[in-house]
C-alpha cells in the first residue's frame, strides 16, 4: 500500500488563473493546466529565489517532492510557450497557510513568521504533528471524513437536517 500523500502548504493565493498566447482566440487553443502546488513551487524557487530544500520546508514537503513538483511545473510552462496553449491555474493537493499553525499532540496554536527556522515543529511540545490551524481536515463541507453534512439520507446538520 503506498504512503499518502502530505498535504503542500501554499502561502500565496496566485493573482490570475488564467493566460492565453496573445492574438489567438480562445475557441482555438489547447489548455495546459497547472495546478497550485505547481504555481507555489516557481513562485518560492524561481521567483523569491529560495533554495529548493527551504523552498520545500515552506511548502512541508520533502526536497525529492519539491524538485518532481517544480519540474512537473516548469515542463507544462514551457510546453504552453512553445506549442502557444493557455494555461489554467487550479485544482493540486494544497491547504492555503493563513499564518497559523496548531499542534496535533498539545494543540497549542502559534502564528508561523516567514522567518521561523523550522516551521513544522510545534514550539510547546517539539512534535512534528502540526498542521494550519484554519485548514479544513474533514469535519464539514468538502472534508474528506464523514463529519457532518455527510450523512445518507438525513440531510446532515447544514443542510436543515437534525445535525447527527
Amino acid at each position: 500500500m503506498p504512503r499518502p500523500r502530505r498535504c503542500r502548504w501554499v502561502w500565496a493565493q496566485p493573482n490570475s488563473t488564467y493566460f492565453k498566447p496573445r492574438g489567438i482566440p480562445l475557441a482555438v487553443l489547447d489548455e495546459t493546466i497547472l495546478t497550485v502546488d505547481e504555481h507555489e513551487a516557481i513562485r518560492l524557487n524561481d521567483l523569491e529565489g529560495l533554495e529548493q530544500e527551504e523552498a520545500a520546508e515552506k511548502m512541508n514537503i520533502s526536497r525529492q517532492t519539491f524538485g518532481r513538483i517544480l519540474a512537473s511545473a516548469r515542463k507544462k510552462i514551457a510546453d504552453a510557450i512553445i506549442n502557444a496553449k493557455a494555461i489554467r491555474i487550479e485544482g493540486g493537493d494544497f491547504v492555503m497557510v493563513g499564518g497559523m499553525l496548531r499542534c496535533g499532540e498539545c494543540s497549542h496554536t502559534w502564528q508561523l513568521t516567514d522567518t521561523a527556522p523550522e516551521p513544522a515543529v510545534c514550539p510547546s511540545c517539539g512534535s512534528a504533528n502540526v498542521s494550519p490551524a484554519d485548514a479544513d481536515l474533514g469535519y464539514g463541507w468538502g472534508g474528506r471524513g464523514r463529519g457532518w453534512g455527510k450523512g445518507k439520507g438525513r440531510g446532515g446538520r447544514f443542510r436543515g437536517g437534525r445535525g447527527y
